[in-house]
């Protein structure tokens, strides 16, 4: 899909930036669910329109969720407790739950792209086809010009039907939004610096200590700043496929953790910006800490026999290495953990019953290369055969889709309000489905449990000690060797956009709260 498409589409209820757990009205004026969370009732703003003049209707809901549902696995593993949805009425709609009890729920339902059903049950219209025709939405911006591979431009609609309401007031201050598209991110990186884009949130370390030392910067015509980021740092990491018979063993990952010189790549490669990663739930009060709470114990000792020891009884810490003599010491540790797996070096190979340790790094982005090659090398003073495969975006989606690979670097992104996503990052019924989330491949009972206290905890307190028990459960297995993160933002933008003095806490809000400057030049 083309980039910034969520411009041309509502949802039933809208999101806030600085509330987690919160919804507002959009296409939906008010909705109302029963005690026991068995099921939600939408009522659609009458005043709900499409970009071409026709009322958002039930149908419309009904029909959006049923297509979405029917021909892409995320949304039929995201909406996959939703046993039924019916139009109760020209604007009333209603989603009834496989199961009661799930708070956040009527929350997800509510997040529910909706379509226009007589666009696409047109004449030559088909929903699963590529097709260059815009689509019809009823979002704040309508697509305006693009050009295949190169850009896209939306413009913002005059008669967009939602403008007045509280959640729309104060955003959508742009009368065009542009997305362009750059095969290389040095390319897209010197277009910024040029002037020919205004916007980039820079996720390059490299870029951000040395590569905007340019006349703009300096003179005022371009900002460079870091406001504080409130949101959940998710867990990013080079991820092993365990469905691979080589790592399926938690010693053998553990041990390519202790490989990892994190300090030396910081210092070295990053320029000292980041922390490392200690959690799938980091910077936030859902990671876990210190050994388990009474209150999680009462979770994981039930499942204790389906557990690593560990998860009872050490606090999870990522290795060190603040010098040379922690590296060895750390790859002795590294050596010990592989034996102890059934792993032995004969002949400079790492070998276990015949079979050589190989492992391939297959990368997407071509800057990654210089951040794996020296894990590499640690691996092989290991006797680890690793090497490191580089290959263009469709081609990498289509491996990672097929489960096709062994080790990839992946984020996994969280929030503060943990829910069915969990499910499918880590439940055992989504690691076979091809092109699913659980890219990991687990296939674990207890953490299925975990998981599902934490869909169907009844109260706040409940949700967040269902997560850190199942946090210290995933770092327990080592299914990653964890990257690392950094708690701020880093933004740089030219004069001719401004933003609000403060942020919201959990994003910088670019496009939808930033407005254009129209008295100074690009």
């Amino acid at each position: 899909p083309a980039q910034g498409l969520g411009l041309i589409y509502d949802t039933l209820t809208a999101s806030s930036l600085d509330e987690p757990g919160t919804q507002y009205a959009l296409l939906a004026k008010s909705m109302v669910h029963p005690d026991d969370f068995a099921s939600v009732t939408f009522t659609l703003d009458e005043r709900a329109r499409f970009h071409d003049g026709v009322s958002v209707k039930a149908a419309d809901v009904v029909w959006s969720f049923k297509t979405l549902t029917s021909n892409h696995p995320f949304y039929r593993a995201y909406y996959a407790d939703v046993d039924s949805v019916e139009a109760i009425s020209e604007r009333v709609v209603k989603f009834t739950f496989r199961k009661s009890g799930n708070r956040e729920l009527p929350q997800i339902v509510g997040q529910l792209v909706v379509l226009p059903k007589h666009y696409w049950a047109g004449e030559g219209k088909d929903i699963q086809k590529t097709t260059l025709e815009p689509p019809v939405g009823s979002g704040p911006y309508i697509i305006d010009t693009f050009e295949t591979g190169r850009y896209v431009t939306y413009r913002r609609n005059p008669d967009y039907w939602a403008k007045d309401l509280n959640v729309s007031v104060g955003k959508y201050n742009f009368a065009r939004v542009r997305y362009d598209y750059f095969g290389d991110f040095t390319v897209a990186f010197e277009a910024f610096k040029a002037g020919n884009l205004q916007f980039r949130d820079e996720n390059n370390s490299k870029n951000w200590a040395t590569g905007y030392d340019v006349p703009a910067a300096k003179d005022g015509r371009m900002t460079l700043e870091m406001p504080a980021n409130g949101s959940v740092q998710g867990m990013q990491g080079f991820i092993f496929n365990t469905r691979k018979n080589k790592f399926k063993d938690l010693k053998l990952r553990q041990a390519f953790n202790h490989a990892y010189d994190f300090e030396w790549a910081n210092n070295t490669l990053f320029y000292g910006q980041y922390v490392r990663t200690g959690s799938y739930f980091d910077n936030s009060e859902l990671a876990a800490t210190g050994l388990p709470s009474p209150a999680e114990l009462q979770l994981l000792t039930p499942l204790q026999d389906q557990l690593p020891a560990s998860v009872f009884t050490q606090a999870y810490r990522n290795p060190e290495n603040p010098d040379p003599n922690a590296l060895r010491q750390n790859l002795r540790k590294a050596k010990k953990l592989l034996e102890e797996a059934g792993w032995n070096v004969t002949n400079g190979k790492l070998q276990k019953n015949g079979e050589i340790l190989e492992v391939e790094f297959l990368l997407v982005q071509p800057a990654f290369e210089r951040i794996v090659a020296p894990f590499i090398r640690n691996l092989e003073k290991l006797g680890v055969t690793a090497n490191i495969r580089t290959i263009d975006p469709t081609q990498y989606q289509n491996r990672v889709m097929d489960y096709d690979f062994d080790i990839i670097v992946h984020s996994f992104g969280q929030s503060l309000s943990p829910g069915n996503e969990q499910r499918n990052y880590w439940s055992a019924e989504n690691a076979d489905r091809p092109g699913g989330r659980n890219l990991i491949g687990i296939k674990n009972p207890a953490i299925d449990k975990l998981v599902e206290h934490i869909i169907f905890a009844p109260n706040r307190a409940t949700q967040i000690t269902a997560t850190r028990a199942l946090d210290r459960v995933l770092l327990a297995h080592h299914f990653v060797v964890p990257h690392w993160h950094i708690p701020t933002h880093r933004l740089a933008y030219w004069h001719n956009i401004s933003r609000p003095d403060n942020l919201p806490l959990y994003s910088h809000g670019f496009p939808s709260i930033w407005w254009a400057n129209e008295d100074k030049p690009k």
